[in-house]
């Protein structure tokens, strides 16, 4: 199962920047030009989680396995990128296949960096993006309408429950909204309005870059952004993606510590990052662990215990009998599973189990 946020914002923002600090590698081309990035770049990257350290540590385990995140980054959007400035189609298509978007907002200045749009103003960046993508919905819907319309009339169920969902939706895009705010909350509607696969009602966290001597306060450009972000009830975090680069490139842990001591920093900003996507796309952890490595597993908050057992191996769900589930706090306490186990901490769970985040599982199957 994977999941994966897209990074997209205006060209010279800093997205590629941020992209090759994630990864830790250059992969992606970050140049003073538009269009460097030409084709999506895609990374895997592990989520911060101390849990992990603390079960290798009771378990003796010989390694750790995180759960990890998916980032592509997108080349930058401009004016007109829905009617195909730029290389809008390509990348708008780009972004429809992601499950979340990561919005990088330049929010510093520097001369030596060109800006599309000829001066700083992330709030206005913001919103060329967002038109760009209602744009775009509102140019699938209207295509689709007319087709769904005429099924619906010759009596085609499926169609006739999609149109009222489709129409609510294009109603909120003309009247400029994001396409969001029209999400049903019938589930059976909510599955319609999600198979439109709308750029616009994709969750979204901006990110704010920085320069370094704000990084750990943010600055007047950013606190515009933390504002919009409050009135959309959004999340937004403050980096410097520069600092992240620097950061990236250093191997020793404590060096990295120091580093970000020296700099006002608690944690990079690309934990926060991270954890931000972990969180916009409603993901929880669970746990496996033993002698031989304690693993981190993703799933979807509200998954059942076969399903959650179906990530590991397709197997562990088809022939999912029962699972042995422990709390991750109850299991620290009592020092491992033995001593779990002993105090009655362990508990056997069915199919109707609905996994919790920090749950320590042992599956049982029979094919």
């Amino acid at each position: 199962m994977g999941f994966n946020c897209g990074i997209v914002g205006l060209p010279n923002v800093g997205k590629s920047t941020l992209f090759n600090a994630l990864t830790s590698t250059v992969a992606a081309q970050a140049a003073n030009y538009p269009f460097c990035t030409i084709e999506p770049n895609i990374g895997r990257i592990a989520v911060p989680d101390e849990r992990l350290d603390v079960l290798q540590k009771i378990d003796n385990a010989v390694k750790i396995i995180p759960t990890q995140l998916e980032f592509v980054d997108i080349a930058g959007l401009v004016r007109g990128a829905s009617k195909g400035e730029g290389l809008g189609n390509q990348f708008l298509a780009n972004i429809r296949e992601v499950d979340a978007i990561i919005h990088v907002l330049r929010c510093f200045e520097d001369s030596n960096i060109t800006h599309v749009e000829s001066s700083i103003d992330p709030v206005r960046d913001a919103e060329i993006i967002e038109t760009e993508l209602m744009l775009a919905d509102m140019e699938s819907l209207e295509k689709r309408l007319v087709g769904v319309q005429k099924k619906a009339q010759a009596g085609d169920k499926e169609s006739k429950a999609l149109l009222p969902v489709m129409q609510t939706a294009l109603k909120a895009l003309q009247d400029g909204k994001l396409a969001r705010t029209a999400q049903p909350d019938d589930p059976e509607q909510e599955k319609l309005f999600k198979s439109l696969c709308l750029l616009t009602a994709k969750p979204i966290v901006y990110v704010c870059n920085v320069d370094e001597a704000s990084a750990a306060t943010g600055n007047a450009y950013s606190e515009k952004v933390m504002e919009r972000a409050r009135k959309e009830n959004l999340t937004a975090v403050v980096i410097s993606a520069e600092i992240e680069a620097e950061i990236s490139q250093l191997s020793d842990e404590k060096e990295k510590q120091d580093f970000l001591s020296a700099l006002g920093l608690k944690e990079t900003g690309l934990n926060q990052v991270i954890k931000a996507g972990y969180k916009l796309l409603d993901l929880i952890t669970y746990f496996t662990s033993g002698p031989k490595e304690s693993h981190a597993w993703t799933i979807k908050r509200g998954t059942l215990a076969p399903a959650a057992a179906g990530v590991i191996h397709t197997d562990f769900e088809k022939g999912f009998i029962r699972a042995e589930v422990v709390s991750y706090n109850d299991y620290v306490a009592a020092g491992g599973e033995a001593g779990a186990r002993e105090q009655g901490k362990l508990r056997t769970e069915g199919k109707s189990y609905l996994m919790q985040d920090g749950d320590i599982v042992h599956f049982l199957f029979n094919l």
